[in-house]
């Protein structure tokens, strides 16, 4: 009798939580309606336009190495006011193919560096202060290396920073290779959920929303101000989100500015990318959640806080409810099938609609049409099953603590319009390949130690 007694008391508790995170999801989308047309605008604009630095940290992304720095290298922004730093923490070929493309954007006239460090140490947020030491701009813009930022990105962003509250300036994220497999689909609704939706809603209703690590423009003093990056969680960028935000900072997200990047095509790279951020953001929980919950704040923004920081919680709640489930039922096997209908089914049910519209509804938003990504739920579902275990078992990583290796998301420069991953060899004794070894020899300087 006890063991009935707890059974069902933890099935109940978890339908009960899972069912209070979907009605978080219809808030949202409720928020998301109601400031549908309250897109942040520029205040002003700038007379003279401020320097800018542009951070690009990677390591080991021979494939797409080239590419970034080019973009980069590329910005529309005045020459005199830019400055471009290669973060490259790189153990492969890597590094001679980013020396080659970052002397071609000298010889351009681009004031770039290639900064090599001796070891790894903090990973991607360790790259990141070591070149804050050296920058010149008095705003940053942080680029990984499978984004292909177009040349108006950072006129489309920096105007937001004549307001002198605003700290940071989100893009949304595009997709290069969406539509070349059912995994890349996948993603890029979650993605364009979590942008789409999420990102405005909570920026538009003076909730805290998050810098994703990449396609966004800082201010240097800002980062200064929060205690500049840190690595104790493996996502630096929500980490430092919260702390500027929490000293006062104001966030704009630019839905209207897209940078494209690219998905992970492998299903491996997918997950160890999913296992990184669920628990990085049980890590951001456990490290900030005790300090926003006894500041300030007004309630509402400390309420959202515990769902943001505390989502991946989620997946936990489903791997539980799997396991409840059946002895749940066999508990209850001598109920009638009206209990059913009028307990769980409801709780379930109410969780299921909720993700289906949501992700719905930022597709319309994003591309005009929802009826095309309808086919598509299926597979969403699917996958968010099927990361379950994954990410349940980051977010226990995440909240026992305790020091993790960044794992990088391997890319290919693969986009929709490829048959193909575009993999050229490395061939320095016939000057083929990826790297243009004419011009490294007589243009680039020896590697920033």
């Amino acid at each position: 009798m006890a063991v009935r007694s707890v059974v069902l008391a933890l099935y109940f508790g978890v339908l009960a939580l899972l069912a209070s995170y979907a009605a978080h999801r219809w808030y949202l989308l409720w928020l998301f309606r109601r400031h549908r047309t309250d897109a942040p605008q520029p205040r002003a604009r700038f007379e003279r336009p401020p320097r800018l630095t542009v951070q690009v940290p990677f390591y080991n992304e021979m494939y797409v190495a080239a590419r970034v720095i080019d973009a980069v290298a590329s910005l529309d922004w005045p020459r005199s006011r830019l400055d471009v730093q290669i973060l490259d923490d790189s153990t492969d070929e890597t590094a001679a193919i980013a020396a080659s493309a970052v002397a071609r954007a000298r010889a351009r006239g681009v004031d770039i560096v290639h900064v090599r460090r001796n070891d790894r140490t903090g990973y991607k947020a360790g790259a990141l202060a070591a070149g804050l030491a050296t920058a010149k701009g008095e705003f940053v813009a942080v680029f990984d290396a499978d984004f292909v930022p177009s040349p108006s990105f950072a006129r489309e962003l920096m105007d937001h920073f004549t307001d002198p509250r605003v700290g940071m300036v989100q893009a949304r994220w595009g997709h290069l290779n969406r539509t070349i497999s059912l995994l890349t689909r996948a993603q890029s609704i979650l993605l364009d959920g979590h942008f789409v939706v999420e990102h405005a809603a909570r920026n538009r209703s003076g909730r805290f929303f998050n810098f994703n690590g990449t396609a966004g423009i800082w201010r240097r003093s800002c980062i200064d101000d929060a205690g500049g990056w840190q690595h104790d969680t493996l996502t630096e960028d929500l980490d430092l989100s919260y702390r500027a935000q929490l000293r006062g900072w104001r966030f704009v997200f630019a839905g209207g500015a897209v940078a494209p990047a690219e998905l992970p095509i492998e299903m491996g790279a997918f997950k160890s990318q999913q296992h990184r951020w669920a628990q990085g953001s049980a890590q951001t929980a456990v490290k900030l959640l005790p300090r926003i919950l006894s500041s300030t704040l007004p309630k509402h923004v400390k309420i959202e806080s515990v769902f943001h920081l505390t989502a991946n919680a989620g997946y936990l709640l489903m791997v539980a409810l799997a396991i409840l489930i059946g002895p749940a039922v066999w508990y209850r096997r001598g109920i009638g099938a009206q209990e059913l209908a009028t307990v769980d089914l409801p709780l379930i049910a109410t969780s299921l609609v909720s993700i289906a519209v949501f992700y719905l509804v930022s597709q319309r938003e994003a591309y005009g049409n929802w009826r095309d990504a309808v086919r598509y739920l299926p597979v969403l579902m699917a996958v968010g099953v099927g990361i379950s275990i994954n990410n349940s078992r980051a977010v226990v990583a995440g909240l026992i603590g305790g020091e993790t290796e960044f794992r990088r998301t391997p890319k290919y420069a693969l986009d929709a319009g490829a048959d193909q991953v575009c993999v050229q060899p490395l061939d320095p004794q016939n000057r083929r390949g990826l790297v243009d070894w004419d011009v490294l020899e007589a243009l680039a300087p020896p590697a920033v130690n």
